[in-house]
């Protein structure tokens, strides 16, 4: 009979540190710490909306989103052409982050044996209305096999001048914390898809019951980037000190610019634009509705910074709200409820490493 041997590491054993552990924001820190920039023409590299290179006179702006099936959507409910769009959506709103104009995209695939031809037909269907929409040309990419599922890579290209470019980091104690349209429904819309899906496995024979929530699936499914907002504010003669826009949730995003800017902030809970039917829904749900939009992610909306004396500017302007205001670091970021308690604003939002939604 063979002797079992145990195998034990010479040496110190090796504690090794998990994704999971570290999170995507944590392991993007951990893998980034030591790169250097070498080329002068190279203004914002790592931890904005995009890099930025400055081309002489004009910046271009480069970003890049990867969409893994299974971890970032889900096929039994996400019709391809909403795929192609939302993929091509995401990409496109990284760019207005930053006050960009978009311009050209790339679009590489990893596609398993399952898929037809024609169901790759119906994903670059959704691309190229999004590129019709947007004005952004397809201008190249990549295909690949892929061992199991469908994997989409698309990297964008836009411009801006130098003096319209909005960075992460310019927050100032004053500033007032601004956000555009309402958010919470595309979670809320991920919410009911996932329940349909649920009722599925159960009994395939049943069919969806979506029928009056056209909006939260919309904003699931089809969502919008925001490239008006660009217009709007230099109409009114406001720039945003900083910039981000809201892909892993309110809070989330609050703490990159707190962070990039070394800035605290002070949010009101009741200021956050929550749609009513989201509202009514997150409370059915369980769910207190402000976290909906902290915490649930996939708004693609703005969150923006300017200057206390831009107020009189904005204060009226339909679609855009007023949250909160820039503080001092040392006070710290938090969310004022309704009551006058401050609770510390310590959610994150979908994390891809995590695969789940942490909450307040």
């Amino acid at each position: 009979m063979f002797e079992k041997k145990e195998n034990k590491p010479k040496g110190k054993s090796l504690n090794l540190t998990s994704l999971s552990e570290l999170g995507e924001f944590g392991l993007i820190d951990r893998l980034t710490k030591t790169v250097n920039l070498y080329h002068p023409e190279t203004r914002k590299g790592i931890g904005d909306d995009a890099a930025v290179i400055d081309a002489g006179g004009q910046m271009i702006l480069l970003s890049t989103d990867l969409l893994i099936e299974g971890v970032h959507f889900d096929l039994t409910y996400t019709p391809l052409k909403h795929l192609g769009y939302k993929a091509a959506v995401v990409n496109i709103s990284d760019i207005a982050a930053m006050n960009g104009i978009p311009k050209q995209i790339t679009v590489s695939i990893g596609v398993s044996s399952r898929f037809s031809a024609q169901a790759l037909d119906e994903l670059y269907a959704g691309i190229n209305l999004a590129c019709k929409k947007y004005k952004v040309d397809l201008v190249g990419g990549d295909t690949s096999s892929s061992v199991k599922g469908l994997i989409i890579s698309i990297s964008i290209i836009g411009m801006g001048k130098q003096e319209e470019i909005i960075y992460r980091n310019g927050a100032k104690p004053g500033d007032l914390l601004c956000v555009t349209g309402d958010l919470g429904s595309a979670y809320m819309g991920l919410l009911i898809l996932e329940g349909e899906k649920k009722v599925f496995q159960v009994n395939p024979d049943m069919q969806p019951e979506l029928t009056g929530f056209d909006y939260q699936i919309g904003r699931q499914l089809k969502p919008e980037a925001r490239t008006d907002i660009r217009n709007l504010l230099q109409g009114i003669g406001i720039k945003p000190t900083s910039m981000i826009d809201i892909s892993d949730g309110l809070a989330s995003e609050i703490l990159h610019i707190c962070k990039q800017s070394g800035v605290g902030c002070k949010l009101f809970e009741e200021k956050i634009p929550i749609e009513e039917q989201t509202r009514e829904l997150a409370i059915e749900y369980k769910i207190i509705p402000s976290v909906t939009a902290l915490s649930g992610g996939e708004d693609y909306e703005l969150l923006f910074t300017i200057q206390q004396s831009d107020y009189e500017k904005i204060k009226d302007v339909e679609g855009i709200t007023i949250i909160g205001h820039i503080t001092q670091p040392s006070d710290g970021t938090f969310m004022i409820t309704p009551d006058g308690k401050s609770v510390q604003i310590t959610a994150q939002g979908w994390d891809g490493m995590k695969n789940k939604t942490e909450t307040l």
